[in-house]
């Protein structure tokens, strides 16, 4: 199966081919923790879990943050097929102009056992919405330097009491959510 690779290292890109099983995925990250992003339509960008943890350099793909090594692989319903996106157009997707607010907080996160991409709820108007800790970290970028600085503070605080990450991202997700109301 034709799939795409970025090495996180050195950037490169490159069109491989991967005979894919069930264990192919975990193989190629050499880990049994694997994140899967469906930010690309028609595609999976499988990401090492332990990325975070072990400090490795983030980029985007498009809008979505990514950390570490990257499997790109197509996607028709629930099956793994040949990548439909090409290197060329994969390419102009990457940017790894990564500012200091991410950089300041993904070192942060790195001192816990948050996972940026996992889902947690939170109420709008009596409605459950979908968010995860990227949502929170893109939303907070995007504020003025006095939050982002805030943000970071508070941030630290909760990593000095050894309270619980998680925790702090979920209010900060209730926060920006009332604010956008």
């Amino acid at each position: 199966m034709k799939a795409l690779s970025i090495n996180n290292q050195n950037q490169e890109l490159k069109e491989i081919e991967i005979n894919m099983a069930a264990n192919t995925v975990y193989s190629f990250f050499n880990s049994i923790l694997i994140d899967e992003l469906e930010s690309i339509k028609e595609h999976t960008i499988y990401t090492d879990a332990n990325a975070l943890a072990e400090k490795k350099s983030p980029y985007f793909i498009g809008e979505q943050l990514v950390l570490g090594d990257a499997l790109i692989v197509g996607r028709q319903e629930f099956n793994d097929i040949d990548t439909q996106i090409s290197k060329e157009e994969l390419a102009t997707l990457i940017n790894t102009d990564v500012n200091e607010f991410y950089k300041k907080v993904l070192k942060l996160f790195s001192e816990s056992d948050i996972n940026l991409y996992r889902t947690f709820e939170i109420q709008k108007s009596g409605e459950k919405i979908p968010l995860n800790a990227e949502w929170v970290l893109y939303t907070f970028n995007i504020a003025d330097e006095r939050t982002k600085e805030y943000f970071i503070t508070e941030l630290s605080k909760v990593l000095d009491a050894k309270e619980s990450v998680q925790d702090y991202v979920e209010k900060m997700a209730q926060l920006a959510m009332n604010a956008a109301s």
